[in-house]
């Protein structure tokens, strides 16, 4: 950055500054400018038609806007929601009546009281369901074996004798 002085107040300024920021006078000459012509003549303002100044404006409060906007819709659905229920309290459908016997034949069904009859049962258990046979659907498992009848021996009790 390089650096100027100022012609009036003597500072140091920089060498680009059109205007000195110390005491508001040309750099080069020392003589005082105005700057409103100066800001005017750099900052031009903008002229914009009426729908852009509404849209630059709408920008500017998006908050108000969208609370607005919120509330138009919230309005717009209440008045609708009411004239459609007002509307359908008053007026009946111009489409003739369709009788229930004609949307369901309840004549052709049974009554659903009656039982379903039971399938058959093929379990062998002779009236005693201690003899039941288990069936086993698991894949690789195996069938327990049967009881071994019990024989009635007479059991002998042998005694060691003890140890010496």
């Amino acid at each position: 950055m390089s650096s100027g002085v100022c012609a009036a107040c003597r500072r140091s300024i920089d060498a680009a500054a059109k205007v000195c920021p110390y005491c508001g006078a040309d750099p080069g000459t020392g003589e005082r400018i105005d700057t409103q012509a100066l800001m005017q003549e750099l900052f031009q303002p903008k002229t914009l038609t009426r729908s852009e100044s509404v849209l630059e404006y709408a920008r500017q409060r998006q908050g108000v806007v969208i609370g607005i906007s919120v509330a138009v819709v919230v309005l717009l659905l209440a008045a609708a929601h009411s004239f459609v229920t007002a509307r359908n309290a008053r007026d009946v459908s111009e489409s003739p009546a369709v009788p229930l016997s004609e949307v369901v034949d309840v004549a052709t069904h049974t009554a659903d009281t009656t039982q379903a009859p039971l399938p058959e049962l093929d379990f062998q258990y002779a009236g005693r369901p201690q003899a039941m046979r288990t069936m086993i659907v698991e894949p690789g498992a195996v069938a327990p074996q049967p009881p071994q009848p019990q024989t009635s021996q007479p059991q002998t009790t042998t005694t060691a004798p003890p140890p010496r």
